[in-house]
């Protein structure tokens, strides 16, 4: 192992129309939606960027700051900062008989549902059990 090895830092959003690309390769996808001159943001940035390091390729996870992301806020419904937004694909439950008989039904992968919300400061150890509820594996 390196001595000076590169940390993993979360992404900054500039549009939403760089979600995309994110929510297509099929790992969670957690949204902070934050402001710079936010104090509990703040607090919470150093948070985000410990499970961006620690979880590296296996979720992304993402930084908005909602004055300057046009619309995020409105998407996502912000009313106060930081909030954050766990977002995946929605998968279709099947009844047992369904898959009995062999007519399990797959959810189409562009119907994106978002999957966990929480507003103000958040522990770490639980965003890192909804990360991996979800699918993500620590590095």
């Amino acid at each position: 192992m390196a001595i000076f090895s590169r940390k993993t830092k979360p992404t900054k959003l500039e549009s939403l129309n760089e979600l995309e690309p994110m929510l297509e390769s099929g790992k969670p996808v957690l949204l902070d939606l934050m402001q710079q001159n936010c104090g509990p943001c703040r607090i919470m940035d150093g948070i985000v960027n410990e499970l961006a390091n620690e979880y590296g390729e296996s979720a992304h996870i993402v930084k908005v700051d909602v004055t300057k992301v046009p619309g995020a806020a409105a998407t996502f419904g912000v009313r106060s900062t930081p909030t954050f937004v766990l977002l995946g694909t929605a998968t279709k439950k099947t009844s047992k008989k369904a898959q009995r008989k062999g007519k399990a039904q797959k959810a189409p992968s562009d119907r994106i549902s978002p999957r966990w919300r929480q507003s103000g400061l958040v522990k770490k150890d639980q965003l890192s059990r909804v990360l991996e509820s979800n699918g993500a594996n620590k590095a």
